[in-house]
Parts: structure tokens; C-alpha cells; sequence
């Protein structure tokens, strides 16, 4: 297996970075959407282990304004959350696609990561489409009742006074202040960005038919059940599977909302996530309900 940064651009000009893993493997090729201000070092591992399990390739890359991807000097176009799907995603697809044309490609998107496939416009490019912790992001909607008080009183009045949102405050790795106030306002949002009458492209949603794993974790304050059945009700045309898994599942371990991608689960949860991914094998770890049919 090979591994190698990447750089590539989006429609609009801005650079951005991920790094490529290359197998000799037939199965698909597989693209991994990050969450919301989590670095795509933390996919690395996963990365690897689907191109071990036989994928052609795996790409994970960072968002505009995020980590590998800073804004560039004289960049001075407003950021905004809505351009990570719009504009982000289709073109680590793109840089993905260059390593083998046409050959089948598939999806993995951890919370934003998933919103993602619905905004981005090319769900038809993705045999299969994974997705870990994504849900609504509506403040009521989360068993912590305090991610919103601490989004709105704290963290956006600290979005306004910095450009990129600081490490110390506890939101993850930086991401532009535009961005959170993006994200704090649909948080708002009794149906989250679908409220957002500046955000046409939800009506995408309504095209994607791409076969869809949603994996909920029952020990995630924020991926709680009615949170998560509230986003996938808009893939009203595609198939969705809800997977919920436990600490059991991952011998006893916590998992939470950003656990599922750490390496201390690459033998108990990651096997049946990537033969899912890479074959359509079916999960039979954790509980299962089917969202649409």
C-alpha cells in the first residue's frame, strides 16, 4: 500500500489538501467525509484498512478553512458551512476519481460528514454510502442540553471577535468563525438546515437513491435516536438502514459521538462497517431498524 498527500482544487479556486492510500485491490474506491472541525488524521486508519480489505483506493481530506486546508493569503471570500458540501466534497470525489476513472466508488461520512451527501449535488457518483453519528443537528434534539446554551452564548460571540474559532473553547480543531455561525444557526433550526431559506440545495436531498447505512451509537449525546431519524427522513428516496451499535459491540469501550473512528475498534467494529462498504455484506452487529424502505 502507498500513501500520499494530495492537493487539489475546488470549483471556486480555493486549495485544498488530503492524503491518498493506494492498494492493488478491485473493490470500490472509497471517499471519507470528516465531522465538523475533526482533522482527517483521524480517518487515517480506517483509510488504510479498507484499502487493506481490498478497495482500489481511499481518500480522506480537510475542509476549507480546516487543518490541511487553511485559507489561502488574499483569499477573501466569505467561508461558509454550506461550501464543504457544495463544493468541497465534489471535488475530493473528483481527485478521487483520477486514480481510476469510472471505477465504482463509495462513501463514508462521519456526522456532518453525511449531512454532506444530500447538499453536494452527486449522490449518483456512490454505490454505497456509510454514514457514523449523523443526525440533526437541532440543539433539543440532543440529550446534552448545554451544546446549545455553550454554542450560542459562548461560542458565537467568540466567532465574531476571532477569524478562526479557537482550540481552547472546546469545539474541536479550528474552523473559520464564519463557519460556526452557520453551523450555531441551524442548531437553532427546529428542522435544522432544512429551515434555512438561503440553503436551496436541501431540495437535493429529495434525489439521492444511493443505498444508505446509518450507524448510531447509543452512547452519543448528540446522535440520539430522534436526532438521527430526523435527518434521514429526508432521504426519502433512497434506502436507509439505521445500525445502532453499543459499547458492547466494541468490547465494552466507550464510542460517543467521534469514538467510532479510533484504531482501538479495528477489530471489532470496523470489519462488518467495511465489508458493508466494499461488498454490500450485510452488519449483524448491533440492532437494527429500517428508516425507509
Amino acid at each position: 500500500m502507498s500513501r500520499c498527500d494530495l492537493s487539489f482544487l475546488a470549483d471556486d479556486g480555493f486549495p485544498l489538501k488530503g492524503t491518498l492510500f493506494e492498494g492493488s485491490g478491485t473493490r470500490p474506491l472509497v471517499l471519507i467525509s470528516s465531522a465538523t472541525a475533526v482533522p482527517r488524521g483521524l480517518y487515517a486508519g480506517f483509510a488504510e484498512a479498507v484499502v487493506r480489505a481490498g478497495a482500489r483506493a481511499a481518500l480522506i481530506y480537510d475542509y476549507r478553512g480546516t487543518g490541511g486546508s487553511p485559507r489561502p493569503a488574499g483569499w477573501k471570500k466569505r467561508i461558509g458551512m454550506k461550501d464543504w458540501a457544495l463544493l468541497d466534497l465534489p471535488a475530493a470525489a473528483r481527485a478521487l476519481d483520477a486514480v481510476s476513472p469510472d471505477h465504482p466508488m463509495v462513501g463514508v461520512g462521519q456526522s456532518y460528514g453525511g449531512q454532506a451527501l444530500g447538499l453536494s449535488g452527486i449522490p449518483g457518483r456512490f454505490l454505497r454510502y456509510g454514514m457514523v453519528a449523523t443526525m440533526s443537528g437541532y440543539w433539543r434534539g440532543l440529550d446534552d442540553r448545554l451544546a446549545g446554551p455553550r454554542m450560542f452564548l459562548v461560542g458565537v460571540p467568540a466567532s465574531l471577535l476571532f477569524r478562526d474559532m479557537p482550540r481552547r473553547l472546546g469545539v474541536g480543531e479550528p474552523i473559520p468563525g464564519s463557519v460556526f455561525r452557520d453551523w450555531a444557526r441551524w442548531c437553532r433550526m427546529p428542522d435544522y438546515f432544512f429551515d434555512d431559506p438561503s440553503l436551496p440545495e436541501t431540495a437535493r436531498y429529495r434525489d439521492v437513491r444511493t443505498p444508505i447505512l446509518a450507524i448510531g451509537l447509543t452512547d452519543d449525546p448528540w446522535g440520539t435516536r430522534r436526532a438521527v431519524r430526523a435527518l434521514m427522513r429526508h432521504y426519502e428516496n433512497a434506502h436507509v438502514e439505521e445500525r445502532w451499535l453499543s459499547p458492547s459491540d466494541g468490547g465494552g469501550q466507550k464510542i460517543g459521538h467521534l469514538g467510532f473512528f479510533r484504531s482501538r475498534f479495528a477489530e471489532t467494529l470496523w470489519p462488518q462497517f467495511a465489508a458493508w462498504l466494499l461488498d454490500g455484506t450485510p452488519m449483524t452487529i448491533g440492532t437494527t431498524s429500517d428508516a425507509q424502505a
